[in-house]
């Protein structure tokens, strides 16, 4: 019974950060409302499997998509000091599951320093958001723990050790997705000047968060496969951007025929 429960909860968190990745989208014009995004995070959870089977991984990458939803909407320039402190409460629960999701914080400045912002406060707000975390989990671990850091699962160690990626399916899937995310993005980056001007910091925003998604990958100790779930978001956007502007209708269509077939190979090796 506790294994189907908890199977259902990682359904309906996977679920959930597919609707939210939608409204990221929708809601800040990230692309043509093609809703390809839908389609190739969807797929490239088929292509490494193991994203869905982490639940800390699983839970943390919602909570940073959340965060993302704030950071991204900042070119409104509407409610910023709330949006700045959501942004760094919703990355510092991430990382209370799993901690390298922490580097996510660092989208948050690189925001206000493309934005230019001046205002102290401003940059002193994403710090509070934190502590504010810090605070509610220290107070929580004392009451259900009897310790000051009994909620705190802070690993910072870092590994090197690739060879867990040496099997068929992996090899064929880090490079279907790295290629092709390489590829997609340096039209994404050539199309940015074309973008209206209120809304280019928000796509400058998404590679960054790409980059840091694979310094994620990078970085991890255990490279279990699960890592890769920090970089599908800002991929599919960068990857939709480009299915979008495609002229030959049968390069795009080999280009989506090789997402959408691969995994499947893949769940057959």
């Amino acid at each position: 019974m506790a294994f189907i429960v908890k199977q259902t909860t990682l359904l309906f968190v996977a679920y959930a950060s597919i609707l939210l990745l939608d409204f990221i989208v929708n809601k800040n014009s990230l692309t043509l409302k093609s809703n390809y995004e839908i389609l190739l995070f969807s797929l490239f959870l088929l292509f490494i499997t193991q994203t869905t089977s982490n639940s800390n991984v699983l839970i943390s990458n919602f909570f940073v998509l959340l965060g993302l939803r704030r950071i991204v909407s900042l070119h409104s320039q509407k409610d910023v000091k709330k949006k700045l402190f959501d942004a760094a409460f919703w990355i510092a629960i991430a990382a209370l599951f799993y901690f390298w999701s922490i580097l996510f914080f660092a989208l948050i400045i690189v925001s206000l320093v493309l934005y230019t912002d001046n205002n102290v406060r401003h940059w002193i707000v994403p710090f509070l958001g934190v502590f504010t975390v810090f605070i509610i989990s220290v107070a929580t671990s004392i009451v259900f723990y009897d310790s000051f850091f009994g909620m705190f699962d802070i690993s910072p160690q870092t590994s090197y050790d690739f060879s867990n990626y040496n099997s068929l399916s992996y090899l064929i899937a880090i490079t279907v997705l790295l290629s092709f995310g390489i590829w997609s993005s340096f039209f994404y980056l050539k199309n940015i000047k074309k973008k209206k001007k209120v809304f280019r910091v928000s796509f400058k925003l998404i590679i960054i968060a790409a980059i840091i998604g694979f310094l994620i990958v990078l970085q991890v100790p255990e490279k279990n496969g699960s890592e890769f779930l920090f970089l599908f978001a800002p991929l599919a956007i960068i990857i939709t951007n480009y299915i979008e502007i495609i002229q030959e209708k049968w390069f795009k269509e080999v280009f989506l025929s090789v997402l959408f077939i691969v995994p499947f190979v893949l769940l057959l090796l």
